[in-house]
């Protein structure tokens, strides 16, 4: 069962929000009335889905979700009046999975937070492939750069080199990475 963290400043209206939420299958696990109380209610209750209620998004409310979702991002819906475009893309940016404009009828809650997650995933998904991307890329950057410092100063080839690093990584049972970053560490403290 999905746990779920209303943010709403208007008690009457998210009552029927929290029984629609509850026949939907999840568990509302808490109500904060604005979002100035947002990073401390997720570290508390740990949702797993956020449902922000407002009639426009304000500067302070995207910088308390940025700040939520932070360390431990999570899906996040946000029903609102105010369809500008600047406002969508801001609160896109800021964090938000689905930006829902107009009312919040319990039929389209299930079919929206669904779609909320999945996109909450599949970015998820692409900004962890990314990141492994990125590493791959610092490292063999680091591994060129270590090579250079050991043909320079060694007088090697580009394979003799690879080869050197690579056996003492073997031998030092550390990746080939980490040893390419000693390398270019000592080679700084020489210069």
């Amino acid at each position: 069962m999905l746990r779920v963290l209303l943010v709403d400043q208007n008690r009457r209206r998210s009552t029927p929000l929290k029984e629609s939420l509850a026949q939907a299958g999840y568990a509302v696990v808490g109500r904060i009335p604005n979002s100035a109380d947002l990073n401390k209610a997720v570290a508390e209750l740990v949702p797993d889905v956020i449902i922000i209620d407002t009639y426009s998004p304000s500067r302070d409310t995207l910088e308390h979700i940025v700040l939520a979702g932070r360390d431990d991002p999570r899906p996040i819906v946000m029903f609102t009046h105010d369809g500008d475009t600047e406002k969508i893309r801001s609160a896109t940016r800021a964090g938000v999975s689905a930006y829902v404009v107009g009312g919040l009828e319990s039929d389209r809650i299930r079919p929206i937070l669904d779609a909320a997650i999945a996109r909450f995933e599949d970015y998820r998904a692409m900004k962890s492939e990314l990141d492994a991307a990125n590493l791959k890329l610092s490292e063999r950057k680091l591994v060129e750069k270590a090579k250079g410092v050991l043909m320079k100063q060694r007088g090697l080839g580009e394979e003799e080199a690879y080869g050197l690093m690579r056996k003492l990584a073997m031998d030092r049972n550390i990746r080939l990475a980490e040893l390419a970053g000693q390398v270019v560490d000592a080679a700084k403290l020489l210069l």
